[in-house]
């Protein structure tokens, strides 16, 4: 094999090595502070996850095995990981809760979204109908999700400005156990259910076959600018919103 054939691989196992750092991060304690790094971890690895398939297309040299790695490499980073987030979010904001403490296996639930994540990898790898969309709500957009909980939390109790206005509200709802509970079930299930999402692959530039996907670009630098880090839950939900519209309306 050429080496050029191995640059993308490394660069996949640069994504799974940010995978494992974040999940070192992430038990290293009950702070807050130990998450927040996990959850950059995890924007690294989104952004290695990009590159790879890039370098494979500029290279030329996509394989089945830099296919396989990169599912591989997937679950750590956008399934393990977030997984671990909501678990350790849980843990600390349900220690005075009555039903977690009564029912302490309860606070295992959100690793459905590891176990998911992997389901969701592999269905991907062998069905045919998400060359150029998607079922099922991808690995990357729900990880981002899950990662923008601890870095909302923290940023509101040590900053003001942007960070202090809806930022607070959406802390409060990742600060309450039933919250996050009950959202690792709803968000696990979006990414196994058939539900369709478009993809951010153009195939042209014609506005009339990219009109969804340019109006929540739009809507989601605007979101960025105006409440910073706490617009990134809102988009991911804005991103379900949207596929929804454009398949069963537009």
């Amino acid at each position: 094999m050429k080496i050029k054939n191995h640059i993308p691989n490394f660069i996949t196992l640069l994504n799974l090595m940010c995978g494992c750092l974040a999940i070192v991060a992430a038990f290293k304690s009950n702070l807050i502070s130990d998450l927040v790094i996990a959850s950059y971890l995890i924007f690294a690895g989104a952004v290695f996850d990009y590159l790879d398939g890039t370098v494979a297309k500029l290279l030329n040299a996509k394989t089945d095995i830099g296919k396989e790695l990169d599912s591989l490499a997937d679950v750590v980073t956008f399934g393990v990981v977030p997984s671990i987030i909501a678990f350790k979010l849980l843990n600390i904001y349900a220690m005075d809760t009555a039903l977690f403490v009564n029912y302490g296996f309860l606070l295992y639930v959100p690793f459905l979204i590891a176990l998911l994540s992997a389901v969701r990898l592999a269905k991907f790898n062998i069905d045919d109908r998400q060359t150029i969309s998607f079922l099922g709500l991808p690995t990357p957009a729900n990880a981002i999700f899950w990662a923008s909980a601890p870095l909302i939390i923290y940023y509101t109790q040590h900053t003001m400005g942007t960070f202090y206005g809806p930022a607070v509200f959406i802390a409060g709802l990742f600060k309450s156990p039933y919250f996050i509970f009950y959202l690792s079930i709803i968000t696990a299930v979006l990414l196994v259910v058939e539900l369709p999402l478009f993809s951010f692959k153009f195939t042209d530039y014609k506005w009339k076959n990219n009109k969804t996907r340019i109006l929540f670009l739009i809507s989601a630098f605007l979101l960025l600018l105006l409440f910073n880090v706490a617009a990134l839950p809102i988009i991911i939900v804005l991103y379900i919103v949207f596929s929804i519209i454009q398949h069963y309306f537009l």
